[in-house]
């Protein structure tokens, strides 16, 4: 019998509500318990809000996780952990406890009217280019054929990404 083989599902946490580190936390909790195992975790960053920016600064993680699930259903587990964690879609780029996206799915490329990978916006995003690079520098986005390391390089994004210390 052969085994199945595992994706790499390549996840944005994000949250600017509530004790964002704890919730951070127990998203890549309930990730690794109902999506797949961790293979990887960037640092912990902060940023400004982007979008709508009259609001609290996000904490910003990737995580590399190995799955099983296909990626319509990789989504559906996301977005229920999101509302276990209290996110309530309430109007675009506004407040929330936890928002996690799914960035790459190996190196497909899919486009459904609830979810596009890679996703869109990526390269045109500090806090999700920073913890990019530092964990996968070397990762060749599949649609824009540069790596993470030179996306983060070229990225016109004026808002100031750091590492988060909660010291």
């Amino acid at each position: 019998m052969e085994m199945p083989i595992a994706n790499r599902l390549v996840v944005l946490l994000g949250s600017n509500s509530g004790d964002r580190l704890q919730l951070l936390s127990n998203a890549q909790q309930l990730l690794t318990e109902k999506v797949g195992s961790l293979i990887g975790e960037s640092a912990v960053y902060e940023t400004a809000a982007w979008g709508k920016t009259d609001q609290n600064h996000f904490l910003n993680k990737v995580l590399i996780l190995n799955t099983l699930i296909e990626p319509d259903s990789c989504l559906n587990l996301i977005l229920a952990i999101e509302l276990e964690l209290g996110r309530q879609r309430k109007a675009k780029w506004a407040e929330r406890t936890i928002d996690i996206d799914i960035l790459f799915y190996n190196v497909e490329r899919l486009e459904k009217e609830n979810l596009t990978i890679p996703h869109p916006f990526i390269h045109l995003r500090k806090f999700t280019l920073a913890p990019l690079a530092e964990i996968i520098p070397e990762f060749i986005h599949p649609v824009l054929n540069k790596t993470m390391q030179e996306l983060y390089q070229e990225c016109t994004d004026p808002l100031e990404v750091s590492v988060f210390s909660n010291l």
